[in-house]
């Protein structure tokens, strides 16, 4: 039996009229009649006797009737999961993040996710790099931010946006009174240090050393939100991505554009083997439109200091 002698079938057997099958099925009364007459001539055999307008089902129709409710329940659940999917209202994505991007862009991206699918479900997590590769490799998430490219073979690196390194100056420091990009060299004051496995914090590290300009440094810390909230409260100075130092306190400090220039790229990261359903893609969009928000909001600033 054919997918549509099944649901005529199957309308007829509940309605037990034709007409009461058209008004189930939204068809016409002769389609209905068409379709069943199909059906029972490929099965060779009626499956209801005519009496006085009404149908009722043979013997072999009531058996048939008890296999086919069955799979008519599961072909319901199958367009119901199909339009869920389409919609994304049963879906639930798995977000991981570094503790800096989950403060400074999942808030913002969440909010326009949130409206655009009401009945979906969003777990969010913090982690580091290392353990953020190992989530998505284990199936333990759907999709993760970085501002690193782990370079492995089965995770994916997507480019959402592209910033620069911030140094973040209290506004009572030498470098807080200059303009435009601050150099390595014209740093003074003590810096609050990221540890020496992250990679940004290891380019200023470098840099410093190849122009023979080490600068002081006796607290380090593991999040570059640490870095800025002590320098919020007088503790040195430090040099950041683009969105920790987008969500600085302004009144307290005053953000110059490191020189030279170093790159600071946020990175959607996905198992290569493991394609994004709809409402996480959708998700990325909103984080892509989020993290360049920031950006904006830097360059804008800047311009008009």
């Amino acid at each position: 039996m054919r997918l549509r002698h099944i649901e005529v079938f199957h309308a007829i057997m509940q309605a037990g009229t034709i007409s009461g099958a058209a008004q189930l099925l939204h068809i016409s009364q002769p389609a209905v009649t068409k379709v069943l007459q199909h059906c029972e001539l490929q099965l060779g055999m009626p499956l209801f006797d005519r009496v006085r307008g009404k149908l009722y089902p043979t013997p072999e129709a009531q058996r048939l009737y008890v296999e086919i409710d069955k799979l008519n329940r599961d072909l319901v659940g199958i367009r119901r999961l199909a339009a869920n999917l389409r919609s994304g209202e049963s879906e639930q994505v798995r977000l991981v993040a570094t503790p800096t991007l989950a403060a400074g862009i999942v808030p913002a991206a969440m909010t326009h996710w949130c409206r655009a699918f009401p009945l979906s479900h969003c777990s969010l997590a913090t982690n580091h790099t290392r353990e953020i590769v190992a989530a998505l490799l284990l199936g333990e998430a759907d999709m993760a931010l970085s501002l690193q490219d782990p370079r492995h073979p089965g995770i994916k690196a997507e480019v959402l946006a592209t910033g620069q390194m911030m140094a973040v100056c209290p506004l009572t420091s030498p470098e807080a009174q200059g303009q435009g990009p601050l150099t390595i060299g014209e740093i003074t004051t003590e810096l609050v240090g990221l540890a020496g496995d992250d990679p940004l914090a290891n380019v200023v590290h470098n840099a410093s050393e190849a122009q023979g300009t080490p600068v002081p440094c006796r607290i380090t810390v593991q999040t570059y939100q640490l870095a800025r909230a002590l320098v919020e409260e007088g503790v040195g100075m430090t040099v950041v991505d683009p969105f920790t130092a987008a969500s600085a306190d302004r009144t307290r400090v005053r953000l110059r554009p490191l020189a030279p220039l170093v790159p600071v790229q946020l990175y959607l990261l996905t198992a290569a083997s493991a394609p994004l359903a709809q409402t996480a893609r959708r998700l990325v969009k909103y984080l892509g439109e989020a993290a360049r928000d920031k950006l904006a909001s830097l360059e804008t600033e800047d311009s008009s200091a």
